[in-house]
């Protein structure tokens, strides 16, 4: 059942035992959203515990400052999921709870409604922008902790402001959590500009990879097991690896693919034109209008030449539109 703020806000506070999850791989929205909402519960003297699959990564100690990912030992707790879109998500490790989400707040149009209770905007740019709102209406006040918690999430999923999902409200509300005295030039500088050594060896690997389809209008990366274990390094340190293909200049459609067990976990960036998240819809995936992802099965060539095929179809048809626009 879709509800709003109002009733979301009513739920937290009728519930003191609650869990709250974040996505696998987790990036700056998901887990900034998830310990911002259990700091500010704690507020109001709820017991909270919270989760990921795949941990803490280090990269984002800056905002858990200790915190542990914790499943509480006491019996049903009110399940809260955080910028998950869909329960399988939540990584395999967590398949007993895929049925028992009590509320889900997410800001991705492909939510799967799989919660018993959804707080949905599609329109937000992050969901940390309603995780503010919605501390707000629990009246339990924004400290720096929390600040920074939502303001790297924000950061993050717009890739500090200059993603098309960027809005007014985004920098409003960056302003208000600037004001509360975070420090967010450090944030970026994390976010944005800190590299590892073994990142490092990541990138010149990737850019060594890229493959150029539909008269270069589509480019293509991929990261395989094989590189990570070559470079030392790990998924914590490849989220903004996504970017690189739609950086290249004349790009329309920009593919990143990971290995995982089986097949390769797909992301896509698009041009204001360009669907992503039909293109991933044919995979079983899903997201955003400019970005989203899904899951395809099979080796690195074959998975290469369904997901090309797609975005080649999809800038056929983007091509032939504009033609028809211009009759």
């Amino acid at each position: 059942m879709r509800i709003d703020l109002n009733r979301a806000a009513q739920l937290l506070c009728d519930n003191d035992n609650i869990l709250i999850l974040s996505h696998q791989n987790p990036d700056g929205d998901t887990l900034g959203s998830a310990l911002a909402l259990t700091f500010a519960l704690r507020k109001l003297k709820k017991t909270v515990s919270v989760y990921c699959t795949d941990g803490f990564p280090e990269n984002f100690k800056f905002m858990y400052n200790g915190e542990k990912p914790c499943i509480p030992d006491t019996s049903e707790p009110y399940i809260v999921a955080v910028d998950v879109a869909s329960p399988v998500l939540l990584g395999d490790k967590m398949s007993d709870y895929y049925d028992k989400i009590n509320l889900c707040i997410d800001h991705h149009s492909s939510n799967t409604d799989y919660a018993e209770y959804t707080l949905l905007e599609s329109d937000s740019a992050a969901t940390a922008e309603i995780i503010l709102k919605l501390i707000d209406f629990l009246g339990a006040g924004i400290d720096t902790q929390i600040a920074t918690c939502l303001y790297t999430g924000i950061s993050t999923d717009t890739g500090c402001f200059r993603y098309s999902n960027t809005t007014a409200q985004s920098h409003r509300f960056a302003a208000r959590l600037i004001e509360c005295g975070i420090d967010f030039s450090e944030i970026n500088r994390q976010m944005f500009e800190v590299k590892s050594v073994s990142r490092i060896a990541v990138e010149q690997y990737v850019l060594n990879s890229v493959r150029y389809f539909h008269n270069k209008k589509c480019a293509l990366i991929y990261i395989t097991k094989d590189i990570l274990h070559k470079t030392g390094s790990n998924e914590n340190e490849l989220e903004s690896l996504s970017s690189v293909p739609y950086q290249i200049k004349g790009v329309k459609i920009g593919i990143t693919l990971r290995e995982r067990e089986n097949g390769y976990k797909i992301s896509v960036r698009t041009a204001k034109s360009i669907n992503a998240a039909e293109i991933c819809a044919q995979f079983g995936g899903g997201g955003h209008l400019r970005a989203a992802g899904c899951f395809i099965n099979g080796g690195l060539e074959e998975v290469i030449q369904k997901i090309s095929e797609a975005a080649d179809k999809a800038l056929s048809e983007n091509e032939k539109l504009k033609k028809q626009k211009s009759l």
